[in-house]
């Protein structure tokens, strides 16, 4: 899965994500665009967004869109990794066009 984590998501989200292909905004020449365009310019091209933006349901409409949207509740890293099982059952699971939440401790 071709996966693209949101500006807001530490770089260290990669070592849970090794069975996938991780590119950051910043990698790909995306750096600094709001979550409405750099979802645009995901569609088609990842399989995957990954935010912690809690409030992305009300600044975009996900209706319609492709990619699949992860929503963690959190960006701490430590957190983050003490839930990558439950990541990583979220990424099997998700399908496209779904937006997914996942509530991290």
């Amino acid at each position: 899965m071709r996966i693209l984590p949101d500006e807001c998501v530490q770089r260290p989200i990669h070592k849970l994500l090794i069975s996938h292909e991780c590119i950051t905004a910043q990698e790909r020449g995306s750096g600094g665009l709001k979550n409405g365009d750099l979802l645009k310019r995901a569609e088609g091209e990842f399989d995957l967004f990954i935010t912690a933006d809690q409030n992305i349901l009300y600044q975009q409409t996900l209706a319609g869109r492709h990619i699949r949207v992860l929503r963690l509740s959190t960006n701490n890293v430590r957190r983050i990794q003490a839930a990558a099982v439950s990541i990583q059952a979220a990424l099997a699971a998700i399908q496209p066009g779904e937006f997914r939440q996942i509530e991290i401790p």
